[in-house]
């Protein structure tokens, strides 16, 4: 379908061949090499915030207690939550009158509503965020575990020489979840990259094409626009990219097995 001219009108007749048409329209037209663009930039924010948040959880919830478990608890929830569900709850928060807004105007740190999904800059950090904080719960389960292995005396012991909490982060827990961080990283590449619902739910790419992700655009273009041909290319195009991923994601996976 990507080397064809697919349309509404010849969905269900022959498609007539194009050959690499659709591709060389989608990046001369700016379209598909933008997107790419906002996909890097999306994909960044939600590596980044949910690798270090989540790894700031797992050291907060290393230990084991009725807080911990408690808030594990919590975190599990949010985590399990149907992105269509946690979606609306967020748009919900973020609007003129949400709650974020409405603590924003009575602390003093706006006087009018924060545009967090109707500016073309914030509304693309905004739905980021919100991947990102539905993704950190996982990375902290994840991460938790691999630190519940360490064995208590490695802690006893640096404790008697005198190291640091911070000392004990560099030194003793990073190293350890190392092999475990690497695979974690891939996997919230993949998550961030594919992302659909929170877009589809908060914004549907807008404003503007402000949040069209890779993804999304293809969804536009095939069953939006009814520009099948042109949807698929770029939904082959992030086929490719994931291919990518899938390939470091195995790399990983065998680089851990083998030490």
């Amino acid at each position: 379908m990507s080397f064809s001219d697919v349309t509404s009108a010849t969905l269900n007749g022959a498609w007539p061949f194009v050959g690499l048409a659709n591709y060389v329209a989608g990046f001369e037209s700016g379209v598909t090499g933008a997107a790419l663009t906002r996909t890097a930039l999306f994909v960044v924010v939600v590596t980044v915030v949910g690798m270090v948040m989540g790894l700031l959880a797992a050291i907060a919830l290393r230990t084991r207690g009725h807080w911990s478990n408690a808030l594990l608890a919590v975190m599990v929830f949010a985590w399990a939550l149907p992105p269509v569900v946690n979606g609306s709850v967020w748009k919900f928060l973020l609007a003129d009158d949400g709650l974020v807004n409405t603590i924003a105007r009575a602390t003093g740190v706006t006087e009018t509503a924060l545009p967090f999904l109707y500016d073309q800059y914030w509304a693309l950090g905004a739905v980021a965020f919100v991947n990102s904080w539905a993704v950190i719960p996982f990375n902290a389960l994840v991460f938790r575990a691999a630190l519940l292995n360490i064995e208590p005396e490695v802690f006893e012991a640096v404790a008697l020489d005198g190291a640091s909490r911070w000392q004990e982060v560099r030194h003793i827990m990073i190293p350890s979840v190392r092999p475990t961080m690497l695979v974690l990283l891939v996997l919230t590449i993949v998550y961030g990259f594919r992302s659909f619902d929170f877009i589809y739910v908060m914004t549907f790419g807008g404003p503007g094409d402000a949040t069209n992700t890779l993804p999304f655009l293809g969804y536009l273009q095939a069953f939006s626009r009814f520009q099948f041909g042109l949807g698929a290319s770029t939904s082959v195009v992030a086929v490719l990219v994931v291919l990518v991923l899938a390939v470091l994601y195995a790399r990983s996976i065998h680089r851990e097995e083998s030490e």
